[in-house]
């Protein structure tokens, strides 16, 4: 009985660090204000390699909750999390700064 509580614990612990699904990751709060002093041509600049790098980590962002998913099913641990494959805090910023641009874009009138 104690062996199945502490598996139970130990594989609740292990799902806990887990990495997410990158649709799953709430944006960063970045003020707009930040880009609106920008000209239209420059946004558009900035939102395309902001919105290339945002591809990116969501790629290896899913590579790593895959990965997590596999290591706890054969070993017990998120092995991309642990390895430091997780990317969440990148992308909640990427994110926020996407929204940012295209806020200041549409305030900007572009």
């Amino acid at each position: 009985m104690q062996t199945k509580i502490i598996m139970t614990a130990v594989l609740a612990a292990a799902l806990a660090g887990c990495a997410k699904q990158p649709d799953a990751i709430v944006p960063v709060s970045i003020p707009m204000d930040a880009y609106t002093g920008m000209s239209c041509e420059k946004l558009a600049t900035e939102l395309v390699t902001e919105e290339t790098n945002l591809a990116a980590l969501s790629k290896t962002q899913s590579q790593a909750a895959t990965g997590d998913a596999v290591g706890v099913f054969l070993v017990g641990v998120p092995l991309a999390s642990a390895t430091g494959g997780d990317k969440e805090g990148m992308i909640a910023v990427s994110k926020g700064k996407v929204e940012a641009m295209k806020a200041a874009r549409l305030k900007n009138g572009c």
